[in-house]
């Protein structure tokens, strides 16, 4: 089940759909690691700038992968309920919140939320699996009172679909996957973990 060839595939086609939807005053936020070179090929297409959004997934406590929500640049959570203990889960969202500072240190420079009311916004990843860092992003940028927001993906699940539909003016996602389990991973035939220094050498050779 292998949909793009990679992820500069699959900004190219979402840049592609996107289009005929952009004006002026349209800026470009990419969720990094892996969402920041589909934001590099919408923004290089679209001749939009292109920023990060520092959000990070609250794990938990058994895993490095799975979450159930997450956290965004200025430490807020948004999380679906879990059987543990308020302590555990204050826990694991105050390790979400310290990895999004030590982040925003880093990608300093492109982590740049000044100047956004009344700005139009995509808001991108490499995919949406649960949504919670979706979420967070959104719920974000809706506080700095921007005028718009257009989530675009290359895929989804059904889910998270229905998370993030609600809270956006549009959602575009060229596939949505109804059946579970869910992995973006799935849907690129060349797969592989962002590296830190990956994002920040495109984010140097992108102008805006």
């Amino acid at each position: 089940m292998e949909y793009f060839k990679n992820r500069e595939e699959a900004g190219q086609k979402l840049a592609e759909i996107l289009k005929e939807k952009i004006e002026k005053d349209f800026v470009c936020f990419a969720i990094p690691n892996g969402g920041a070179i589909i934001g590099f090929e919408i923004s290089k297409r679209l001749k939009i700038p292109l920023r990060l959004m520092i959000t990070r997934k609250i794990l938990y406590p058994f895993t490095t992968e799975a979450g159930f929500g997450a956290v965004d640049p200025e430490g807020k959570a948004v999380f679906e309920s879990v059987p543990y203990e308020k302590e555990i889960i204050e826990k694991q969202i105050d390790k979400a919140r310290k990895s999004v500072r030590k982040r925003l240190k880093k990608f300093k420079k492109w982590a740049n939320y000044k100047d956004l009311k009344n700005k139009k916004i995509i808001l991108t990843d490499d995919g949406l699996a649960t949504g919670y860092t979706m979420l967070a992003g959104v719920r974000f940028l809706k506080r700095k009172e921007v005028k718009k927001i257009i989530v675009a993906v290359p895929c989804a699940s059904l889910g998270a679909v229905d998370l993030i539909r609600p809270e956006v003016d549009e959602l575009i996602s060229i596939f949505v996957k109804k059946e579970l389990p869910f992995a973006v991973a799935d849907f690129y035939q060349n797969w592989y973990d962002v590296e830190d220094e990956e994002v920040i050498r495109i984010l140097a050779n992108q102008s805006g």
